[in-house]
């Protein structure tokens, strides 16, 4: 019983990746004709409507969300509401991406002829570039698999993941195309943890010189040490007059010379601290201040300013509570 379900599972991702597999080696000018009338679209000031019903439409609502949260001004309507009302989304130099896999879906082919009065060029992405949708449209694009996962070869199940990827392929394209950017796709996304990584700064999430041990190199380990259990930090910056930086003792530097040093707390700071440590600028995306505290396997990390002065520093322990990681 258990192999057979496990066996039966892995036959549709087969067939799937197979459909995905030839979606992808069919790609031709075609593809490329789609994405140059979907930028003209674009850059004419207009917008992307997709529309499609049943398993067609919930695929196109989840196309129309990317291809706006990455750049693409995109929208989804269904044709049974637009029948009612909803062809008022139409406005100048807009471009609509009819989506049915037969190309004869009734409740799709009946809105099309009066939004095409309303003056909007239709594409069509449909399995039959001969169907009654292909004829009705401005331009077709064939996108055909070999068999659905359904042991019926009927349910849409091969079809709609192969839609979902070219619609994840052309919101890719059309985004590198127009120059859509990290700090772009933040702006789009202010909530949650993806917007403060893209957003945020370092200086956003370091903590203040107030909660920072700061300590002059000729400090003794053991004043050191009281000034990171009153700051309630497990590292201390060492600094010049002027608040540079000169380098950092962790508690874990403090554990390590300890076993090796029974004397560890009378000796000066600036004899076993690690000089030069690792810095980012408190303008730095938290995406990327996250990338150097992996790269580096460290927990604690500087912030400075262009001159090398210290702003403040970053715990690892603190990112959870801001939601970061």
């Amino acid at each position: 019983m258990k192999d057979a379900v496990l066996n039966r599972a892995r036959e549709v991702f087969d067939i799937e990746i197979e459909g995905l597999t030839a979606l992808r080696d069919h790609l031709d000018d075609r593809f490329v004709t789609l994405v140059e009338r979907c930028s003209a679209a674009i850059d004419a000031g207009g917008k992307l409507i997709v529309t499609g019903v049943g398993k067609s439409g919930h695929i196109g609502r989840k196309i129309a969300a990317t291809l706006s949260s990455v750049g693409t001004p995109s929208v989804f309507m269904h044709p049974v509401e637009a029948r009612h009302g909803d062809l008022g989304l139409i406005q100048e130099n807009d471009l609509m991406l009819a989506l049915s896999y037969s190309g004869e879906t009734e409740e799709l082919l009946v809105v099309l002829p009066p939004a095409k009065r309303l003056g909007v060029d239709i594409i069509g992405i449909t399995g039959n570039a001969k169907s009654a949708l292909g004829a009705v449209c401005d331009f077709v694009y064939e996108m055909r698999v070999p068999r659905e996962a359904c042991p019926f070869n009927l349910a849409p199940t091969t079809t709609t993941t192969a839609l979902l990827a070219l619609g994840d392929a052309l919101a890719r394209v059309l985004l590198e195309q127009r120059g859509f950017t990290r700090s772009d796709y933040g702006r789009r996304h202010p909530g949650g943890a993806i917007g403060r990584l893209v957003t945020m700064t370092a200086g956003d999430i370091m903590r203040s010189l107030e909660h920072t041990a700061l300590v002059s190199p000729g400090r003794t380990v053991r004043e050191t040490i009281y000034q990171m259990g009153h700051a309630r930090c497990g590292s201390a910056i060492i600094v010049d007059e002027t608040r540079k930086l000169l380098g950092i003792f962790t508690d874990g530097d403090f554990r390590r010379w300890a076993e090796k040093d029974p004397e560890i707390l009378k000796k000066t700071v600036c004899d076993v601290m690690t000089p030069h440590p690792v810095s980012v600028p408190r303008e730095m995306l938290v995406a990327e201040v996250l990338k150097v505290l992996e790269k580096r396997h460290i927990d604690d990390l500087v912030v400075v300013d262009a001159e090398n002065t210290v702003q403040g520093f970053i715990d690892v322990q603190d990112l959870p509570a801001l939601k970061i990681m």
